[in-house]
């Protein structure tokens, strides 16, 4: 480390008699040493326990979106809906209230890679809109390409080339992002199914009043 680093230094200065240091000054020079690697371990506690506190806030954000669009939320009144919705909506506000920011340091190559890998990310997201099943294999193509684990679906090398010149953090917020996209896009599939389901239910209930 940076003691080791320090000492060859003022070893090969003591050999070679340009620079020579008092024993005092090597002490407090080890003190320092330690007290920065002491601060050092601290700071990356720190950082990932911001990020902890980020990852929490995303799942909350999610949560509090999952009940309100939830299948019970359309077997309840009108009344109690209303309430639910603002108490959740009183959550939300709360939660978004909460910034925590983990900066990560990117060199210009990570940086255009993080660009890249965001762009197709968005217009994947763009799509489901308009084509859901289709979006969701886009989606999971993307998230194969940045799972270390064997796939056995198709994966999209072209972005898994890019996501390999994203930084660490990086990685993983994207990750965690394409995650929560395929379970809002699996929750949005049940929504819909549910109300087609409900959809037919009716239909044959208004056939079968027809016909009586």
């Amino acid at each position: 480390m940076a003691q080791a680093k320090i000492h060859a230094k003022a070893t090969e200065g003591h050999n070679g008699g340009k620079f020579a240091r008092s024993t005092s000054m090597a002490v407090r020079s080890s003190h320092l040493l330690e007290a920065l690697d002491e601060l050092e371990i601290r700071v990356e506690a720190l950082r990932e326990a911001a990020s902890a506190m980020e990852q929490e806030k995303e799942m909350l954000v999610e949560m509090i979106n999952s009940v309100q669009n939830c299948q019970d939320m359309r077997k309840i009144s009108d009344g109690e809906r209303e309430e639910l919705n603002l108490t959740a909506n009183r959550l939300m506000g709360r939660a978004l209230t909460v910034q925590v920011c983990v900066e990560t340091i990117r060199s210009p190559q990570q940086q255009e890679s993080l660009q890249s890998a965001t762009t197709i990310i968005d217009e994947i997201a763009k799509k489901i809109v308009d084509d859901l099943e289709s979006g969701r294999k886009g989606l999971i193509s993307l998230y194969g390409a940045c799972s270390s684990e064997v796939q056995t679906v198709p994966i999209d090398q072209k972005f898994q080339s890019i996501i390999i010149g994203c930084a660490l953090e990086d990685q993983k917020k994207i990750k965690r992002r394409l995650e929560t996209l395929i379970r809002n896009v699996d929750n949005s599939a049940k929504s819909i199914t549910l109300l087609d389901h409900q959809n037919q239910k009716m239909s044959a209930q208004v056939s079968s009043n027809k016909q009586m």
